[in-house]
């Protein structure tokens, strides 16, 4: 059995940092990189939801790739979300993932036209880890967004001895029946990083030991410390974290959903400008009462602390 790497801890889900006219302002990143390796994170999820890779033209996923990839940051795994709805765009990603010194790339099922079968969507996977086999590879499961239900145990099933830079699934869905299963897959040999925030207590006591998540951008401490403390045994203290977490992405919810997670780090002082449409962003004169809202829910206690930039 090949023995496959497996992330311990947090990923974060890095914003695409843009200036007010909504080009990429990719001079931030190497601090951007500074601020979650400070904060205990261990890898960064380059344009995926939170990044708005969806949103990017294949020239801006190719800056934001070497941007990403010229960050020297030894402790820092980086995996680059290559796509999408074109295999052939998703195998040229992937190939520069690779030469941009990326240790990982990672798959979502096509959303235009979508795999009928977990076949399909397997061959797709294998396709696009054969062009740049030096990379892992994982697939990036969010039904709530691709609107492909496929299930991962018979993803998995059909991934399983096909293409030997397969990692596992970055698993975004809220089955945890169904997560916990994909951990136990094939004695626990693939890498299943849990993606759903606000109920990450619940994946661990399920097997989880990583996670993608976008509020480990800016409170990256709070998970860290709910890891250590259900690790100790000490539930009461991660159940009590998990809902600081939950208050954290409650007020997403209040002003208007994921562009509001760019105003959190405007909050920390790392401005990355606003969301593409048709994202939502909060209004200007909102920012204020968020503020408030922010030492409501005492916010700071467990946020991540903005490095020193050095001129």
């Amino acid at each position: 059995m090949t023995v496959i790497p497996k992330i311990q801890g947090l990923v974060a889900a890095p914003f695409t940092p843009m200036h007010a006219s909504g080009d990429l302002n990719l001079t931030v990143i190497d601090h951007y990189a500074q601020l979650l390796v400070q904060n205990g994170v261990k890898g960064a999820f380059v344009a995926g939801s939170t990044g708005e890779g969806v949103s990017l033209t294949l020239d801006e996923k190719r800056a934001l790739l070497r941007a990403w990839g010229a960050v020297d940051q030894p402790s820092l795994q980086k995996i680059m979300l290559v796509g999408g709805t074109s295999l052939a765009e998703c195998k040229v990603l992937a190939q520069e993932a690779a030469t941009q010194g990326f240790q990982a790339m990672a798959v979502l099922a096509p959303y235009y036209f979508k795999p009928a079968t977990a076949r399909l969507l397997a061959d797709f996977c294998v396709q696009i880890g054969e062009a740049a086999p030096e990379l892992g590879l994982y697939f990036y499961h969010i039904p709530a967004l691709t609107g492909v239900h496929l299930s991962m145990l018979d993803f998995l099933t059909e991934m399983d001895g096909r293409l030997p830079n397969f990692r596992g699934i970055k698993y975004t869905h809220n089955d945890l029946m169904e997560y916990r299963q994909c951990v136990l897959f094939n004695q626990g040999q693939y890498d299943i990083l849990w993606g759903w925030d606000e109920i990450f207590l619940a994946a661990l006591a399920m097997g989880a030991r990583g996670a993608v998540g976008s509020t480990f951008n800016y409170a990256a401490p709070l998970y860290n410390e709910l890891i250590a403390a259900f690790d100790a045994g000490d539930l009461d203290r991660a159940r009590s974290l998990q809902d600081r977490s939950i208050a954290i992405v409650r007020l997403l919810g209040k002003y208007g959903g994921i562009g509001v997670g760019k105003t959190y780090m405007r909050a920390l002082g790392l401005d990355c400008g606003d969301f593409r449409l048709p994202v939502r962003n909060p209004r200007p004169e909102q920012y204020a009462e968020f503020q408030q809202d922010l030492q409501s829910i005492d916010f700071w206690k467990y946020a991540s602390v903005l490095p020193v930039q050095v001129p």
